[in-house]
């Protein structure tokens, strides 16, 4: 037997060199017993190339991630007497203090920039309720939150409502293992296209309903459950789903069976099964994961919470709401210990960031705590439907519920979305109504559609902005670029709500107004906000949407191996958390990518990365005034983004500068 070697017969990269190594250019016979040794040497070296290369591999894999939305989590209540697993974290890792929702403070709005990295001009869902055209799940003013509403949509806007890659889509077409757990809606939207539940794991409010209501489970998850003796179908809330009415408190308890079940449903299920995935066999590369857990808590018990009914003391800083933000809290606290019981801490990011703050519900627009006693007695208390009603009667047009199968709202009762027209009945074009104006009703900010074109709709809008400024519930009015100035009111792209958006634009959204109440103890303001909100719900509940700081500051912060330490100051969006997410893992949201509103990559926050800066702040303003009134944002001016702190007008919202 013999070796025969040429110079350029083998590649270096293959073979390694060393004490008499082939030479090149020469023809050499080897004898057998040395042609031995040297096979074996050349294959234990080749074995030990090849074992160093899989240990390169495995060190510049991307690490696991969680993402953690706290719903309507305050950041200003993250503290080791509310929240100590949170404040643990923020502690352990980097804290964002200078934090940002995006406007409308709405869940589904900031479901979208966190899952796409875009914002909502791009991505087209600025509210929970939205004006469609045609009817999504039986209304043309849908609330999404649903999984089949989603679906619906889907369908209408050529199978991707959001007409942009989102994050979690982008990691399972990478060869992530993914997940998304909790809220009926947010939880969906983050990977809406991929509904058998084979490739994206989906647990929500509708496991266990038949699509498209909700999404399947797939075989590998069904065993598992079964092992661990979870029910295969979502828990409902029970008392925490309900909001009482004028005889009886609103909810006194936490989410506690749901939120518990989709605690379980991380880490008796779908952690140990991203673990064993994960493993690395012989050969086979890292397979990291990527989960996505949406706490519907303390959202949902401060909405519905009974504490004190129809007081602003506590409002939402009650035992109910204190008690939903250690819910979560716990939640944190066991998805953490899961992580280290299973191995999986050190090469796990956890990200948590609230999709945005909230504030107490008052139903009339002065602070009984400093009006006189005829001041009170002249307070109009503003029912839900309140805006739609005062657009019906200064445009001279009739009000029809479409939550009613689009009949005329009797007694100017309604729930808030409305059609107006100026018909006795509601015309229909090809059996869609077709309203001159819609109304779309999410709480602190409501949407409003106006269907004409040209001069027409202009003055159709100049009437309704004249009589919104008459209105002392009003703080705040953007109306649609391509109408020009309008004296009194800012632009959609002031406030990123114009882009490349397939959903249709509103025309004009109006920001109720907020202010800080009178009697709460806390010497935080923001959480002793209140603010005008048109909804069912009653004084002393909650809700959010507005633009007062109380309701765009959302707690955030980071820990894990690709973070790193502190308090960070330079100011985040949670367009921006998508994108940082993007980055760490080395995804392509690029691809696909429709839109120009997207966020930065928070490098500050990153281990390693650079310093922060010092964002500049600032103010836009109306051109002109209208009844001594003008839409104002305060402002920060950071890597040529732009952050809303505050808006709407001076001495009318809470944290906006006089």
């Amino acid at each position: 037997m013999q070796w025969i070697e040429s110079h350029g017969g083998v590649s270096r990269g293959e073979w390694p060199a060393g004490r008499g190594a082939l030479r090149r250019g020469t023809l050499r016979a080897m004898p057998p017993d040395r042609l031995a040794r040297r096979a074996v040497t050349v294959l234990l070296g080749a074995a030990l190339l090849a074992m160093c290369a899989a240990s390169a591999a495995a060190a510049e894999a991307p690490h696991n991630l969680i993402l953690i939305v706290p719903d309507g989590l305050r950041a200003e209540l993250v503290d080791d007497a509310h929240a100590p697993a949170l404040a643990a974290l923020g502690r352990e890792g980097v804290r964002m203090v200078n934090s940002h929702s995006l406007f409308p403070t709405l869940t589904m709005a900031n479901a979208s920039a966190l899952s796409t990295g875009h914002g909502l001009g791009d991505t087209g869902v600025r509210a929970n309720s939205l004006y469609t055209g045609t009817p999504i799940v039986g209304t043309p003013v849908p609330f999404i939150e649903t999984d089949l509403a989603l679906a619906e949509l889907d369908a209408l806007y050529g199978r991707d409502l959001l007409h942009e890659p989102t994050l979690l889509a982008a990691a399972r077409r990478a060869g992530y293992d993914t997940a998304a757990v909790g809220k009926l809606g947010p939880a969906l939207l983050h990977d809406h296209t991929e509904r058998s539940g084979k490739a994206t794991f989906i647990f929500d409010d509708a496991t266990g309903q038949e699509p498209p209501a909700g999404v399947p489970l797939a075989p590998e998850v069904i065993a598992r459950m079964v092992a661990a003796g979870l029910p295969l179908v979502a828990p409902g809330r029970g008392p925490n789903g309900s909001s009482g009415n004028d005889e009886r408190p609103g909810t006194l308890t936490p989410n506690g069976l749901q939120q518990a079940w989709f605690h379980n449903v991380i880490t008796q299920v779908l952690l140990p099964l991203f673990k064993e995935h994960g493993e690395h066999l012989a050969g086979a590369k890292p397979r990291p994961f990527v989960l996505v857990f949406w706490s519907r808590d303390p959202d949902g018990t401060q909405h519905n919470h009974g504490d004190g009914p129809g007081k602003l003391v506590p409002g939402i800083n009650g035992p109910t709401s204190l008690a939903a933000v250690r819910n979560v809290d716990h939640g944190v606290a066991a998805i953490r210990a899961a992580l280290e019981s299973l191995g999986l801490a050190a090469t796990t990011n956890i990200v948590v960031s609230a999709d945005h703050g909230f504030s107490t519900i008052v139903r009339d627009s002065g602070d009984p705590a400093l009006d006189t006693p005829a001041d009170a007695a002249s307070r109009r208390v503003h029912k839900p439907g309140f805006l739609a009603a005062d657009l019906a009667a200064s445009l001279g047009l009739n009000l029809f519920d479409p939550d009613a199968g689009n009949q005329p709202a009797r007694g100017g009762t309604h729930r808030g979305n409305a059609m107006l027209s100026r018909e006795a009945a509601l015309p229909l074009v090809g059996g869609v109504p077709a309203p001159e104006v819609a109304v779309a009703a999410n709480g602190g900010v409501d949407l409003v559609y106006v269907t004409g074109e040209g001069k027409a709709r202009r003055a159709t809008v100049e009437r309704m902005v004249e009589g919104l400024f008459q209105r002392d519930y009003v703080s705040g009015v953007f109306v649609d670029d391509e109408l020009g100035d309008i004296a009194g009111t800012l632009k959609l792209s002031d406030v990123g709500l114009a882009g490349a958006a397939v959903l249709p634009r509103p025309t004009v959204v109006v920001a109720f107004r907020s202010y800080r109440v009178r009697g709460c103890a806390s010497e935080r303001a923001e959480l002793c906000a209140a603010a005008i909100a048109d909804t069912a719900l009653r004084q002393g509940q909650g809700a959010h949407g507005t633009l007062s700081r109380a309701d765009t500051h959302n707690f955030m912060a980071a820990v894990g191996p690709d973070f790193g330490h502190g308090e960070i100051t330079a100011p985040a969006s949670n367009a921006d958390v998508a994108r940082t997410i993007a980055h760490v893992l080395r995804l392509d949201l690029e691809a696909g990518r429709h839109g120009t509103l997207v966020g930065r990559v928070l490098d500050e926050a990153l281990k390693g990365g650079a310093p922060a800066g010092t964002p500049e702040p600032g103010t836009v303003r109306c051109r002109t005034p209208r009844h001594g009134l003008c839409t104002t944002l305060d402002v920060q001016q950071y890597r040529g983004l732009r952050y809303l702190d505050a808006g709407g007008f001076p001495g009318r919202t809470l944290g906006l500068r006089p």
